[in-house]
């Protein structure tokens, strides 16, 4: 390609990763309020949070048109149309992650009453736990740090581990008084957005990987969620 070009293709690529870092920071503060919202039963700050997923979604469709528009305009192979495509992949896991979080903070609507401490700090502790994944993964993107990335992708399997652990807990609570089913509910699903959430950290994971290295990941997933099989008078967090 000619100086000509090549500067204009770092200058397109550049406006996509800033966009990018723009929607990432916007989707941790999403996921920061979505848990404290839920933890506080805060339904003034969740609604910030439903309200400002539009931001969110108006951000990935900015992303993907200059993407598509850069690839149109200026061709780029091989690390370059990688760069493109991870970016746009990148974009589609922070919109998810953009809706777990809403629907995360819509739970606050529909928990009017107390929840025993314990069982609230559990889903609050999953919460950070993947705030902290999103962090990471957004970090080694960055950097195109792809051992970073890896170190993330690894992690997930403790996520998933809480996240079993708080399933069968709010289960038995339910099982003890069937006047909880509703309200452990709201928070089965609340946390089930969580172990979602670090699923799509993973993604991002393996994307990186992908970026840096030119070829898929060749480990399996580690996925340690054993939950689907888990029902309770039809209600399974899998089907929301």
């Amino acid at each position: 390609m000619s100086e000509h070009i090549v500067k204009s293709y770092d200058e397109d690529l550049a406006q996509i990763k800033t966009m990018l870092a723009q929607m990432g920071g916007l989707v941790e503060q999403q996921l920061d309020d979505a848990i404290d919202a839920l933890s506080r039963r805060d339904t003034a700050l969740a609604d910030v949070v439903i309200h400002n997923d539009e931001r969110v979604d108006a951000l990935e469709h900015q992303i993907e048109e200059k993407a598509i528009l850069t690839i149109a305009k200026r061709q780029p192979m091989a690390r370059d149309l990688r760069e493109i495509m991870v970016a746009i992949r990148v974009a589609s896991d922070l919109e998810r992650i953009g809706d777990l979080a809403k629907n995360t903070a819509k739970r606050a609507h529909a928990m009017s009453e107390q929840l025993p401490r314990k069982l609230m700090a559990g889903v609050t502790r999953m919460g950070r736990m993947a705030q902290a994944e999103l962090k990471n993964i957004l970090d080694a993107y960055a950097r195109s740090d792809a051992a970073m990335a890896l170190e993330v992708w690894r992690s997930d399997e403790d996520l998933d581990a809480l996240y079993n652990s708080i399933f069968r807990e709010l289960l038995t609570y339910m099982m003890e008084d069937p006047r909880n089913i509703s309200l452990c509910t709201h928070l089965l699903f609340g946390a089930k957005n969580m172990e979602r959430i670090g699923d799509h950290a993973t993604n991002i994971a393996e994307n990186i990987h992908y970026l840096v290295h030119g070829k898929p990941l060749a480990e399996g997933r580690p996925k340690k969620d054993m939950t689907s099989s888990l029902r309770i008078e039809g209600i399974n967090p899998s089907d929301e």
